[in-house]
């Protein structure tokens, strides 16, 4: 019987600790939570991420503050807000919202964000401690971090002698959740569009990550009998039967055949998705209690 991994069912589990842990850390020190999120243009598809991010900081019980630019804004004027946020005390965690609109330049302004504000685990600092394995004093990408949450919650914390092929080598992605895994004891490949007979090596895991973005690219026969399947592409197609002009979601993975022969997997939508922002609060949360010199909680 396959296990499908309910991503809501564990996002609502970091969220309920996050709670805990903003309330306890606002009781003993009397510092609240902030987080500030940056959007510009007028993207809807980013808006929504962003109206559901304010609205889940302030469900947490944060001091949840939203910076709306409009799309002209130039470099100067977002670097500037980025640098009185750096210095605002008030303020634990700084989400810019991507992408950016085209004319600037996303990675000088996510490199000015001070790694221990950067809940977005995107700072160069933030990225080279977890591949050099400091899990402890850095902030690690959210969609991976959640990814692994939904790993562990099958496996455990020591994969040791597991195989893990995640397919996909973005830095938003691919090589934190191969560093992930690879810290958690597992052989790990990262496999890519490059990569000779993918089919052939993606079988040989027992823990196969599939973030590409090409819809239901993995197939049954990419799947090893038993394996654990982590699916974080979120593809709209269209879908005729359910009438002119409908749409659905579907990952990366051919789920209906994969989970035929997957020991676990987790569906789309409602797998990795709900733990993306379920982490981000996880480390705006972390980073306050660091800000105030107390133990962080772990997730």
């Amino acid at each position: 019987m396959t296990t499908v991994i309910d991503g809501k069912v564990a996002a609502a589990s970091v969220i309920a600790a996050v709670k805990g842990a903003a309330a306890g850390l606002e009781a003993e020190t009397g510092v609240k939570t902030g987080l500030a999120v940056v959007i510009v243009g007028d993207d809807p598809a980013s808006h929504a991420y962003v109206n559901s991010k304010s609205k889940m900081a302030k469900e947490c019980g944060f001091n949840s503050i939203q910076h709306t630019l409009p799309a002209e804004t130039t470099q100067e004027t977002l670097a500037g807000l980025v640098a009185s946020l750096n210095e605002d005390l008030s303020i634990h965690g700084i989400l810019v919202q991507l992408p950016l609109p085209k004319h600037l330049d996303s990675d000088a302004i996510i490199q000015s964000i001070r790694p221990e504000k950067d809940v977005d685990g995107l700072h160069v600092v933030n990225a080279g401690k977890l591949a050099t394995g400091d899990l402890e004093t850095g902030l690690i990408s959210c969609t991976p971090a959640g990814a692994m949450l939904l790993v562990r919650s099958i496996h455990g914390e020591d994969l040791s002698g597991l195989n893990a092929v995640v397919i996909g080598r973005s830095n938003l992605f691919g090589k934190p959740m191969a560093q992930l895994l690879l810290n958690a004891n597992a052989t790990v490949t990262t496999a890519h569009s490059r990569t000779k007979d993918l089919a052939s090596v993606a079988r040989g895991a027992d823990i196969l990550v599939a973030a590409v973005g090409r819809p239901e690219m993995v197939k049954v026969g990419w799947i090893k009998p038993g394996a654990t399947v982590i699916d974080v592409g979120i593809n709209r197609i269209d879908a005729p039967e359910r009438g002119e002009g409908k749409s659905r979601l579907v990952g990366d993975v051919a789920y209906a055949q994969a989970s035929e022969v997957a020991k676990a997997i987790t569906p789309v939508p409602g797998g990795v998705g709900p733990m993306t922002i379920a982490m981000l609060m996880a480390n705006t949360v972390i980073a306050a209690h660091r800000t105030a010199g107390r133990k962080p909680p772990k997730f």
